[in-house]
C-alpha cells in the first residue's frame, strides 16, 4: 500500500478530530455516498459466520480474500461475524488509553483509528470491496460507509448521525442531561476503520446490538473521553442479530449495489 493512500486513510479516521480536513470545504455530509460498481460487475457476495470468529483467523481471510479481488480470482465480499471479547488497536492507537491491558486479548491492527472493543452480540461487517470497480476515493468511501450505517440504523427506527469532529456513527439522548458546555449527550453505536490495499478494503465496521457494554471500561474508545457508548437493546430496542443483517443488507444494496449469498 503507498504511503500516501495509508495517510490518507489514517488521516480521514483519526485526524480529524485533530482538526484535520481532508475534504477542505467539502463536508463529509456532502460528500455523494453512491458507490456503485461498474457496469457488468458481478454482485457482492454476502456471508454470515454464526458463532464467535477468532480475530487472528479473521484478519488472515480479509488479507487473502483482498489478495484474490486484486487479482481478479475472487467477487468482492461482505462478511458478518461476531468475535470473542476483544480489543483492537488501530494505526493511531495511544497507549493511555488503554486502561485494563489484562483483561482481553489487544489486536495490533492496521486500520484506520484508535482502540475500539468487539465482542459477543456485536455485530463486525468486514468489507471487501474494490475501489478500482468503483471511484479510487477514499473520503467518498468512508462516507459512503457512514451513510450504509446511518441507513441500517433508519431501518430500525435509529437515528444515527455523523460528527466532523469524531469518528463513528452517534446518537442523541435527550434523555440524559446536556454535557458541561450545553450540547446535548451523545453516545457512539457504531465504529468505522478500514485499510486499503491496492485499493482494496477490508476491515469494515461494527454496530452494537447488545454487547456488554461494561466491556467498553477498559479502553477510551476511539480516544473519545466525552461521550459514551450505546447498542440497540440499550436505546429500547428488541432487535436480534438477525434483524440487524436483514437491514444491513438492505441498506448495503441501496449504496454499494446488488449482494448474492456466498
Amino acid at each position: 500500500m503507498r504511503k500516501d493512500l495509508a495517510q490518507a486513510v489514517t488521516l480521514r479516521h483519526i485526524g480529524m478530530q485533530r482538526g484535520n480536513d481532508l475534504s477542505g470545504h467539502m463536508q463529509r455530509s456532502e460528500i455523494n455516498t453512491g458507490f456503485f460498481a461498474a457496469e457488468g460487475s458481478p454482485p457482492v457476495r454476502w456471508q454470515v459466520t454464526d458463532g464467535l470468529t477468532d480475530y487472528s483467523e479473521a484478519v488472515a481471510r480479509m488479507e487473502a480474500r483482498a489478495a484474490e479481488i486484486h487479482n481478479g480470482d475472487a467477487d468482492e465480499l461482505v462478511w458478518l461475524v461476531e468475535h470473542p471479547p476483544l480489543y483492537t488497536a488501530g494505526t493511531s492507537a495511544q497507549t493511555s488509553d488503554l486502561l485494563a491491558p489484562e483483561r482481553f486479548p489487544v489486536h495490533m491492527t492496521g486500520r484506520g483509528g484508535e482502540y475500539t472493543y468487539h465482542g459477543p452480540a456485536q455485530r463486525v461487517a468486514y468489507v471487501m470491496l474494490d475501489l478500482k470497480r468503483r471511484r479510487c476515493d477514499v473520503r467518498a468511501f468512508v462516507s459512503s460507509l457512514e451513510a450504509w450505517v446511518i441507513g441500517t440504523l433508519a431501518g430500525m427506527n435509529v437515528k444515527g448521525e455523523r460528527r466532523e469532529d469524531r469518528v463513528g456513527v452517534w446518537v442523541v439522548r435527550p434523555e440524559r442531561p446536556a454535557l458541561p458546555d450545553g450540547s446535548p449527550s451523545e453516545d457512539k453505536i457504531a465504529a468505522i476503520g478500514i485499510r486499503l490495499r491496492r485499493w482494496v478494503s477490508f476491515h469494515g465496521i461494527s454496530i452494537n446490538v447488545e454487547p456488554d457494554l461494561e466491556h467498553y471500561t477498559g479502553i477510551v474508545p476511539c480516544g473519545v473521553t466525552a461521550h459514551g457508548v450505546t447498542s440497540l437493546v440499550d436505546l429500547g430496542l428488541p432487535v436480534t442479530m438477525a434483524d440487524t443483517d436483514l437491514a444491513l443488507r438492505a441498506s448495503f444494496e441501496d449504496i454499494f449495489g446488488p449482494t448474492v449469498n456466498f
